[in-house]
């Protein structure tokens, strides 16, 4: 059939390369329908049948769909010689065509991978986006030197030694490209970083959880729901602080202090002492001190009737013991770390009295209620022990003072 065509076309050998090229077209253009309605769709079928996701991952990115991007100009460039004169030339475009289709099937073919990659749990402890970026760069610059090689008919070869020579100009135009990798390689092999870590760096307003690391940069989504941009290579040559530690902990800090007026401060009464006996979380304490304090001044003092020649009981001291008792007691409170209620050096705004404890639960949320709570118990005890806070006088002062 096709011998009688083509005999029955040469009796008219001006129309003869129209028509055969017109056909060529319709052809490439039936095969590229043939591929998309039948292929394609038959590779959908079959991966929403098979149980593994990695395939799911390669329909979703259109992998196949790029790959159906190349089958018309294959079909074209076997069948260009039809083009007489201008067989060269559309010989060279559908060859530059065909590069770059091919590159754009890679790059979507390694977009896949990562997002593969990212579905395994591991995947936030050891990103692969950075390296996939690298390939993706050195696919571009093997395409570009392939397609500028095809366009000049040269080898690729002789264009690679042309760039070697242009090395210094290639290495200060990719520097940052270079130092960014060279960060990657140091954050990973380190484990310096990785997605969902909570970071501070002040010099660029990161506070929050980092959602993305590539090669050139890194993004932190702040508190304030802003994203930070962050040089990669800006990680190693700066500080910033990972939170990572305290986040894997059970544990989370709490690190405030309560200013006591320190003309508040004074020995305890009996009277007062007979009443902190009735708070349990004193009752053991005040014994024992009882005990201890009556040994020293049957010792040391002779005249018991001067406060100067014995050793008493203060309430700042009895208070300091019940936030200690107090504290152990919370539920909210981990004293398997670091547990320290003490004084700090006085100064013009009184008695500084720190709380240094940890709380259990991580969560700021969590975090923020439970020192809250425990805050609002604090200041709302201190008058039971006689004891006053310390703040500047404000308006309702002073027109006491003069009233």
């Amino acid at each position: 059939m096709f011998e009688s065509i083509n005999n029955f076309l040469e009796q008219y050998p001006n129309s003869a390369i129209g028509i055969k090229i017109f056909a060529l077209f319709i052809g490439a253009f039936i095969v590229d329908i043939i591929v998309r309605k039948v292929f394609i769709i038959a590779i959908k079928r079959i991966t929403d049948k098979t149980k593994n996701t990695w395939d799911d991952k390669l329909f979703e990115n259109k992998v196949f769909n790029k790959l159906a991007n190349l089958i018309p100009a294959i079909v074209i460039y076997n069948f260009s010689y039809l083009f007489l004169n201008a067989e060269e030339l559309v010989s060279k475009v559908l060859l530059v065509y065909m590069i770059y289709a091919g590159m754009i099937f890679f790059n979507t073919f390694l977009e896949s991978i990562n997002a593969i990659y990212n579905s395994y749990e591991f995947a936030k402890d050891k990103p692969i986006k950075g390296y996939i970026q690298i390939v993706k760069l050195i696919v571009y610059i093997i395409g570009a030197l392939i397609i500028v090689s095809v366009m000049i008919n040269k080898s690729p070869v002789l264009l690679l030694s042309g760039i070697g020579a242009m090395m210094a100009v290639i290495l200060l135009i990719f520097k940052d490209t270079i130092l960014s990798l060279v960060a990657s390689i140091q954050l990973r092999t380190n484990d310096m970083i990785k997605i969902g870590d909570w970071i501070t760096m002040p010099k660029y307003n990161a506070d929050g959880d980092v959602i993305d690391i590539a090669l050139h940069t890194i993004k932190v989504q702040n508190f304030d729901k802003t994203i930070t941009t962050i040089p990669t290579h800006k990680m190693i040559e700066e500080s910033f602080q990972n939170w990572r530690g305290m986040v894997d902990s059970k544990g989370r800090r709490i690190k405030r202090s309560i200013n006591i007026d320190m003309n508040s401060i004074k020995f305890l009464s009996e009277e007062n002492i007979v009443e902190y006996k009735k708070i349990a979380f004193l009752k053991d304490y005040i014994e024992e001190k009882e005990k201890e304090i009556g040994e020293f001044n049957s010792k040391f003092s002779d005249d018991l009737k001067n406060n100067v020649n014995q050793k008493k009981l203060t309430n700042v001291g009895t208070f300091r013991a019940y936030l200690k008792n107090y504290l152990r007691s919370h539920p909210s409170i981990n004293t398997k770390y670091t547990f320290l209620i003490r004084h700090l050096q006085s100064g013009p705004e009184g008695l500084p009295i720190q709380i240094y404890v940890f709380a259990n639960d991580n969560d700021w949320v969590a975090y923020e209620e439970i020192q809250a709570d425990i805050f609002d118990h604090i200041l709302a005890i201190i008058p039971e022990f006689e004891l006053r806070l310390f703040q500047a006088p404000t308006g309702l002062d002073f027109t006491k003072g003069l009233g």
